[in-house]
């Protein structure tokens, strides 16, 4: 049923049940699992202002760097369940980049956590889960974790 799953991470704490979802789903249908890391290129471009230049150094290469070890962590775990792994650093807005990258990989299947957060906070900021969900040509799967876990 479904041949190459994509599972985009931040790497923050609470993603580990979309994070076990994933791996599971991968499993479950002996397919490929596509980890994805975006690196936000709004917040890098936040940081490499002229107003925030010399307070920012590194700030790429920092979420770089996290964006690395969130995949190898996820990728860590899939090979220890056996799913065939395949990982990728991309910079962009998040959601976007997440929409690319399922037509440009035919993705299948898209699995996604989403934090409880309160109505004033999502309605400010809105959700980059919510976005790919209702954009994308393949299935969602939306699990959800709270800001605790």
């Amino acid at each position: 049923m479904y041949d190459r799953i994509l599972f985009p991470t931040d790497g923050t704490k609470g993603v580990d049940r979309a994070t076990d979802h994933a791996i599971d789903a991968a499993d479950r249908y002996d397919a490929t699992l596509h980890v994805l890391y975006v690196v936000d290129s709004d917040i890098v471009n936040a940081y490499s202002g002229d107003e925030f230049v010399d307070g920012s150094e590194g700030a790429e290469e920092t979420l770089e760097e996290n964006g690395r070890e969130a995949l190898e962590a996820v990728a860590e775990r899939a090979e220890s369940a056996g799913v065939q792994v395949v990982t990728d650093l991309v910079y962009g807005k998040p959601d976007e980049s997440i929409l690319r990258y399922i037509d440009r990989e035919d993705i299948d299947l898209t699995v996604m956590g989403s934090k409880t957060r309160p109505g004033e906070y999502r309605r400010m900021l809105g959700s980059v889960t919510e976005r790919v969900s209702r954009q994308s040509p393949a299935p969602v799967s939306i699990v959800k974790t709270t800001v605790s876990e």
